[in-house]
């Protein structure tokens, strides 16, 4: 059987659906940009929100902590309704990060505020980011520990240290790949030197609170002894 050439090609190739295909294809982009750029501002709001509240925190103003935590909600919740039609960007690295650091602020106030810790589900920020931010919640809490014993506030600085030492335990049971995780080892290992750290700042401020007590009982005693 003889087979004609390019039998199989008749009229020639037709590219009559390439532009409907082509307009969906744009639409589909410009939208997606569209909402990328939203995001964009977005996240670093939701970003500059946190960094104020933990500040206020550190201050003790915990009205003005409350009111920015309340309009960082409100971003959260927009950047999970915005980004809802496109799931690659709602876990684009710049909206996670920006997601961490909520998760962040919300542990520190809660933790300084001896109140329970706030759960993710609650937050609406997924595992990952959660628990990065649980990490990076330590470091603050650092500084929260360092300020009290400055201002000779010694009563709640083993609560705060147990309270890092607690996260750290659960944090090194999340021995899953990085892919999963995003990078929460590394997060880790620096959680647990600034714990060090911390531990051995306050053993010594405490024991050199002790030894000024011991000095300042025993020129008591000597002054109230008789003079010969």
């Amino acid at each position: 059987m003889t087979v004609e050439p390019n039998a199989a090609i008749q009229g020639g190739p037709s590219l009559a659906n390439l532009e409907p295909i082509a307009a969906r294809i744009h639409a589909d982009f410009a939208a997606r940009n569209a909402a990328r750029d939203k995001a964009l501002g977005q996240a670093r709001e939701l970003t500059r929100h946190c960094s104020l509240a933990t500040r206020a925190v550190h201050r003790g103003d915990f009205p003005a902590a409350d009111a920015v935590l309340a309009a960082a909600w409100q971003l959260v919740q927009s950047l999970e309704c915005d980004l809802a039609p496109f799931p690659d960007l709602y876990y684009t690295g710049y909206v996670q990060d920006a997601l961490k650091e909520y998760a962040e602020a919300r542990t520190v106030r809660a933790l300084v505020r001896a109140e329970p810790l706030p759960e993710p589900e609650a937050l609406h920020v997924p595992y990952a980011a959660y628990l990065n931010g649980l990490a990076e919640a330590i470091g603050e809490l650092r500084r929260f520990l360092l300020d009290s014993l400055r201002r000779g506030d010694d009563d709640h600085c083993e609560d705060v240290l147990a309270a890092m030492d607690e996260i750290y335990t659960v944090l090194v049971t999340m021995d899953f790949p990085d892919a999963l995780t995003s990078n929460l080892r590394r997060s880790t290992d620096v959680a647990r030197s600034i714990i060090e750290k911390t531990r051995g700042d306050l053993t010594y401020a405490l024991q050199q609170r002790a030894l000024q007590a011991s000095l300042r009982d025993f020129e008591r005693r000597i002054s109230a002894e008789p003079r010969a």
